[in-house]
C-alpha cells in the first residue's frame, strides 16, 4: 500500500503537534537541561544527559539529575574550575556502561572544549554543512578526545563517518538548535539552523518510519539516517526533525 505524501504529511504534522508540547517534558530527559537558565549550563547538562540516554527513561532521568548534583548543580562552573579532589565523588557514578571514570573523563574533555575551543556550539558550528551536521559530529569527537583520555570512554561518543546513526548526539543537537515555539526544544544555538538537523534514529522511530515507508534500510545506522533525513526533508525542509516527536510518540506512546 503506497501512502500519498500529502496524507502522510498531514498525519505526521498532527502527531508532531500532539506530542511537541510542554507535557512531553515531564517524562523526557530534556527536563534536565530545562532546569537551567545560563547558556553553558543548559548545553553541558544537555550533552551529559543525552550521553546517558539509552535504556529505561525513568532511570536515565534519575541518573542525569544525579550527575547534576555531583556537579553542584552548576555544571559550567564545575567543568571550568574543578580540582582533582572535586572529581573524586564523580567516580561513584554509573549508568549502564557509562561509569565514574567515563564521567570524570567527560568533565576534563568539556573543560578542554570550553577553554581551548570556545565551547560546544563553536565546535559544532565550525564544521557544519549546509544541510547536515554529521561531519560536525565526527570533528567534534576528534576535538573532544584530542587531550589525554581513557580509551574506553571513546565509545560513548558516536561517529557518523564510522556508520553510526549517532542517535544521542543528534538528539542533543535537536535540543540545542530547534526552536519549536512549544517550549520543549531549547533552541539556544543561533549559529545553526533546524534545517541542518537529523532525526535521532532509534528502535522506536526506525520501526515507525519503516511502517510509514519513510525508510527501507533494515539497520539503524548512518546510511539509514541519511535515507530518513531525505524522506523527512521532503515533508518539511525547514524543520525536518519536528517529525521526531511524531515517530517517537507513535512508537512509544501509541505502540504503532
Amino acid at each position: 500500500m503506497k501512502i500519498k505524501i500529502s496524507e502522510l504529511k498531514d498525519f505526521l504534522n498532527e502527531k508532531a503537534e500532539r506530542y511537541n508540547n510542554s507535557k512531553f517534558i515531564e517524562s523526557d530527559p530534556i527536563q534536565v537541561p530545562h532546569k537551567f537558565s545560563k547558556k553553558e549550563d543548559i548545553e553541558i547538562s544537555g550533552f551529559l544527559t543525552a550521553t546517558i540516554s539509552w535504556g529505561n527513561r525513568k532511570s536515565i532521568i534519575k541518573n542525569a539529575h544525579r550527575m547534576m548534583e555531583l556537579l553542584d548543580n552548576s555544571p559550567h562552573d564545575f567543568v571550568l574550575n574543578h580540582t582533582k579532589e572535586d572529581l573524586e565523588p564523580l567516580k561513584s557514578f554509573v549508568h549502564r556502561t557509562f561509569n565514574g571514570d567515563d564521567f570524570v573523563q567527560f568533565v576534563k574533555n568539556l573543560q578542554h572544549i570550553y577553554t581551548k575551543h570556545e565551547g560546544l556550539e563553536a565546535v559544532f558550528s565550525k564544521y557544519s554543512e549546509k544541510d547536515s551536521l554529521q561531519k560536525s559530529i565526527h570533528h567534534f569527537k576528534s576535538i573532544f578526545f584530542e587531550i589525554s583520555h581513557l580509551e574506553r570512554t571513546k565509545k560513548h561518543v558516536s561517529d557518523p563517518l564510522k556508520n553510526s546513526a549517532a542517535k544521542r548526539i543528534n538528539m542533543f543537537l535537536r535540543w540545542m538548535v530547534r526552536q519549536d515555539n512549544a517550549g520543549v526544544d531549547l533552541g539556544i544555538w543561533k549559529s545553526l539552523s533546524p534545517s541542518q538537523l537529523s532525526c535521532p534514529l532509534d528502535v522506536h522511530s526506525g520501526n515507525v518510519a519503516r511502517k510509514l515507508e519513510l525508510l527501507k534500510r533494515k539497520q539503524n545506522d548512518a546510511k539509514a539516517l541519511a535515507e530518513l533525513d531525505s524522506s523527512l526533508r521532503k515533508l518539511d525542509s525547514k524543520d525536518p526533525v519536528k517529525y521526531d516527536f511524531a515517530l517517537f510518540g507513535l512508537g512509544v506512546f501509541e505502540g504503532f
